[in-house]
């Protein structure tokens, strides 16, 4: 491929996937204006990215090792710092290779790969946001229960379903854009594979596309955020009917993280789909300042 600028790329004859041509070959973005300073401001994510895989390693290392947390809510916790260091790693690459190196050029299997994990491991956070926040409904609202409910055979069998949920909503939507057809630019607006941004610059109908994106996002953080919503109101109701002062106030510290990690997912998605931000390690350093509050809070409450 001759070398020519990104804002001149363009191809004018319609190039479908399923040819035996060379691969396609798209140009990932960096942030846009802001090229010759990119390097410099790539130091602050990379220490996001720093912060995001050291802080849930430890987190993991510290409920493995410390057998007094091997509980069902560490459990979840453990899934979710191996949820956020996975969607870490499948972007740290992509998005330092090109504010480092300029390494813009990626192909359409591996777009489609990123594509994959990168919403994924966005649903499953959701999901087991989820369990955590019926953990807490179960403890507080029906603590007699609680060790009947949250066996580990069920806490493996929640882990597992929420898995397989992803894998069954996500890979119809990534075959689908397999068959679509490029032409006209191939210059992506995020510095990693966003589906949108992907599907935007096809030249084939993308009613299909679109159809199975919405059901994907309804079908996952759609359905999880109304239900981790509902669960914190039946929390809270429930918390307020205590009678003694001090325990509504033990009830109230354990929950108060989790609602704040709960709340973080989609508000920092809406800002990063609305925004274009180019990257997704914002909210993921978020999360780990409630992991510690998790880990510190209930320990010396419980």
């Amino acid at each position: 491929m001759t070398e020519t600028s990104l804002s001149s790329q363009s191809f004018p004859i319609l190039v479908p996937n399923n040819s035996n041509a060379q691969p396609l070959i798209f140009f990932l973005t960096g942030i846009p204006g802001l090229k010759a300073t990119q390097y410099w401001i790539s130091i602050p994510f990379c220490l996001l990215y720093v912060v995001a895989l050291s802080g849930n390693s430890m987190i993991l290392f510290v409920v493995l090792c410390e057998r007094s947390l091997h509980k069902p809510m560490y459990c979840f916790l453990s899934m979710l710092s191996v949820t956020d260091l996975s969607l870490s790693l499948c972007t740290l690459s992509a998005i330092l290779g090109v504010f480092w190196f300029e390494a813009q050029e990626i192909s359409l299997y591996t777009c489609i790969a990123q594509m994959f994990f990168l919403h994924g491991f966005t649903f499953m956070e959701s999901g087991v946001l989820l369990a955590m926040a019926f953990d807490r409904f179960v403890t507080i609202c029906d603590t007699l229960r609680y060790t009947t409910i949250f066996t580990n055979a069920r806490i493996a069998k929640i882990g597992i379903s929420v898995l397989i949920r992803n894998v069954a909503v996500m890979l119809p939507v990534v075959l689908f854009v397999k068959r679509l057809s490029f032409c006209s630019s191939m210059v992506l607006s995020h510095s990693y594979c966003y589906r949108v941004d992907l599907i935007q610059l096809s030249c084939t109908d993308n009613r299909i596309n679109s159809i199975l994106g919405l059901f994907a996002l309804f079908s996952t953080t759609g359905f999880d955020c109304p239900c981790i919503l509902l669960c914190y109101v039946l929390i809270i109701r429930s918390v307020l009917s205590i009678p003694s002062s001090e325990e509504r106030q033990k009830a109230f510290n354990t929950c108060t993280s989790h609602i704040s990690a709960a709340a973080i997912l989609p508000s920092s998605t809406s800002l990063s789909s609305h925004l274009h931000l180019s990257t997704p390690s914002g909210p993921i350093s978020s999360f780990k300042s409630n992991h510690q509050l998790f880990l510190i809070r209930d320990k010396a409450i419980y």
